[in-house]
């Protein structure tokens, strides 16, 4: 009990006046939790996310970590790696290589999952241009049947 009331817990979605928390989640890794502080402070300008949404926010952030992860992988090993086979004598003894190809870095496959998830995730948070514009298409849809509702009832037509 709080000054002789009892305290009673918001349901999740009603925390923080359902708005995401403009601190990151402390499970989420180091450029995850950069990220985050990146794009939730545009997200709560658009009002279109809520904190409900906090768990495909999360998805984000940790896609865009797994995808730097794998981008710095890339970098240091490269985007493929020659691929030897041994020579070997009669007697077992490795004599030689031989070159049979390449391999691709795992992490290039990695980039591309993340990538595609980023994408995806990003577009539903309204994070891409095209995005952005389906929003605003929708909202001034929804104004334009709002006004016309409210000029209908003005004039004594109904909608």
């Amino acid at each position: 009990m709080k000054g002789g009331k009892p305290v009673v817990k918001k349901v999740f979605y009603q925390q923080n006046d359902g708005r995401l928390s403009s601190t990151p989640p402390k499970h989420l890794g180091t450029v995850a939790k950069v990220c985050w502080r990146k794009i939730v402070p545009f997200l709560e300008s658009t009002e279109r996310v809520k904190r409900i949404d906090t768990a495909l926010v999360e998805l984000y952030c940790s896609q865009y970590e797994i995808y730097r992860q794998a981008y710095d992988d890339v970098l240091e090993n490269g985007i493929q790696t020659k691929i030897f086979k041994s020579l070997q004598d009669a007697s077992g003894s490795i004599v030689g290589k031989d070159f049979v190809g390449y391999r691709k870095n795992p992490a290039v496959a990695t980039m591309k999952d993340a990538s595609i998830q980023i994408t995806s995730i990003g577009s539903q948070l309204g994070l891409s241009p095209k995005a952005r514009a389906e929003l605003m298409q929708l909202v001034d849809s929804k104004e334009k049947e709002d006004s016309t509702e409210k000029l209908a009832k003005i004039f004594g037509g109904e909608s």
